[in-house]
């Protein structure tokens, strides 16, 4: 029997969403994205998908694998609409915690640990319930607890949490549950942001899995990571951190999909979408890999991801006066006036800048853009079509920008990719791959003003939803390892074996490989390709006052697509 694979992306402006079969792109549809209600957006580009000429009776019966990417998490990130967080901070002795506190409400409870895990301070919690009944009522929406050392014993930021949960009844996020790497300001980002985006990220899931299971679609449902792997939906529900950047992922696994990226070519990736301009790095076919850690609100956290970079720059940014011209973003109120908004973007900025030019694509009512742009020049003084021509050359400045940004940070450091370790070299673009909403009208523009040839794949108007589609699922396995004891855990695998006294971390990191490619072969996917994530070793002394090591490693699935999709239905097929 024929099978299918639906991939949705949920982004700021548009939710797409994309029918893959053995044949290709069977069928594709878009709709316009009601923040206010999810479920809406998500059922009526099903509907719009159902309704495609080449969708025959049966075929949502037979979708095997659904994946999600969604860029509302980091669209209110970057616009600064993320929910409000309480962070709850413990660390002894040492630099002032506060030296790497996130927003405007924390509270330090003094006590911490040593770097044994064992306390030389007690916990005193007594400001923290204060602190947490205060921040309730000045509208935070989740508290975020993190200890220095927690990843080797989490009693007091599980203390923090217990006190949390009883002064004000908001969720709580652990650092220690989302990482064992030690690194104090790091974990504080990644719990920060994990507890920042929790309500929205879970209220995307409930809408989702709503609409698919009215939609008669019983496929197991996964999200994508910013490392572009697709985990489970209750998984990503636990740990949301993971799958912020899951919109930028899903444009750089859509490229793959889409475009011939060359083998000893170092291409950019931009996709521009109504709210943001996402920008990735591909070396050789593959993208590049930020190993520092995922980049929130200029932190780094302890996430892994796909080396990317967003900014409030889209077709429906608001074009805002200033004293030497306009900017663009980063904010978005809604559409362009083009489209029923009630303030000028970029789009409508383009829409008043090609109408001069006979057969040039428009969008939506280019009256009343260009009623839009004469209401703000005459308020700014200036003619039209100059304020126009401002605020695009003001897009590609920060596009521009922010691209440099992005390759001198690839460049500080070994080059990684999902395939292989390049090593340093010096990263220098020779095309620009570029997808999104407005990418047909900011292809030439982009040309011109990066000097680089710019190219849109096929379907680049949806190239998010095919890449959520055609990404592979991705495992993930933890073992715990400590010489003390003898002992070798998996919890996952319910696992449990001798270790010997001897065993050193390289033995452990390969025993772990092991285990997940034979859980990965008693599953049916003999032979997928594995990697190490996340390896520590740490000195400790057993109950005989002996030396000993307590070792963790985490490995998983390496990410990657299901085949390569063509620009023609008739040529055109997945693996």
């Amino acid at each position: 029997m024929t099978e299918y694979v639906l991939g949705i992306d949920a982004g700021g402006t548009h939710t797409d969403a994309v029918l893959c079969g053995p044949e290709g792109l069977v069928a594709a549809a878009k709709t316009v994205t009601c923040h206010d209600d999810l479920p809406s957006s998500v059922a009526e580009v099903l509907r719009r998908l159902r309704e495609q000429p080449a969708v025959r009776d049966g075929m949502f019966e037979r979708i095997r694998r659904v994946t999600l990417g969604a860029t509302l998490a980091v669209n209110a990130i970057v616009q600064d609409k993320a929910d409000r967080v309480g962070l709850a901070l413990s660390a002894g002795p040492g630099l002032a915690p506060e030296r790497f506190a996130l927003g405007g409400h924390v509270c330090v409870a003094p006590g911490g640990l040593d770097h044994r895990g064992t306390e030389v301070t007690p916990l005193a919690t007594e400001a923290l319930a204060s602190a947490c009944a205060r921040w309730k009522a000045e509208g935070v929406r989740a508290v975020a607890c993190v200890g220095k050392f927690s990843p080797r014993n989490p009693a007091h930021e599980n203390a923090m949490r217990d006190v949390a949960a009883r002064a004000c009844g908001l969720p709580v996020t652990c650092g220690h549950a989302l990482s064992g790497q030690l690194n104090f300001p790091r974990r504080i980002a990644t719990a920060y942001y994990n507890a920042a985006v929790a309500r929205l990220h879970a209220a995307f899931l409930d809408a989702v899995e709503g609409e698919l299971a009215r939609a008669g679609i019983s496929a197991p449902v996964r999200l994508l990571k910013a490392d572009g792997g697709a985990v489970p939906a209750a998984l990503s529900r636990r740990e949301p951190v993971q799958s912020i950047l899951s919109g930028p992922a899903a444009s750089v696994m859509g490229v793959m999909a889409l475009a011939p990226v060359e083998e000893d070519e170092c291409s950019l990736l931009m996709d521009m979408g109504g709210t943001t301009t996402d920008l990735a790095v591909f070396v050789d076919g593959s993208p590049v890999v930020d190993r520092d850690g995922m980049l929130l609100g200029g932190r780094r956290t302890l996430v892994r991801a796909l080396a990317s970079l967003s900014i409030g720059v889209g077709g429906d940014s608001l074009l805002n006066l200033a004293e030497d011209g306009v900017r663009v973003g980063p904010l978005r109120e809604g559409p362009a006036c083009a489209f029923g908004g009630a303030r000028p973007t970029l789009l409508d900025a383009l829409n008043v800048l090609d109408a001069e030019t006979p057969g040039s694509p428009l969008s939506g009512d280019a009256a009343a853009s260009r009623r839009a742009l004469e209401a703000l020049a005459a308020e700014a003084g200036r003619p039209c079509e100059e304020l126009a021509r401002q605020a695009v050359a003001d897009a590609l400045r920060q596009i521009g920008e922010a691209a440099d940004r992005l390759l001198r940070g690839c460049n500080e450091r070994p080059v990684y990719t999902l395939a292989a370790l390049k090593g340093m070299r010096t990263l220098r673009p020779g095309r620009v791959w570029l997808v999104g909403g407005p990418a047909d009208r900011m292809r030439q523009r982009l040309a011109q003003f990066l000097r680089l040839p710019v190219d849109c794949p096929p379907h680049a108007d949806v190239a998010n939803a095919v890449g959520a589609a055609l990404t592979l699922p991705t495992a993930t396995l933890d073992v715990y390892a400590d010489t003390g004891r003898g002992l070798l855990r998996a919890p996952a695998l319910d696992h449990e074996e001798r270790l010997p006294a001897s065993a050193r971390l390289p033995q452990v990191e390969a025993r772990a490989l092991e285990l997940l490619r034979a859980h990965l072969a008693e599953n049916g996917a003999e032979g997928a390709v594995v990697e190490v994530l996340e390896a520590d070793s740490f000195a400790t002394l057993d109950d005989g006052g002996y030396g000993a090591r307590d070792m963790r490693v985490s490995c998983q699935v390496v990410p990657g697509i299901a085949g390569r999709l063509t620009g023609r239905a008739e040529d055109g097929a997945w693996n």
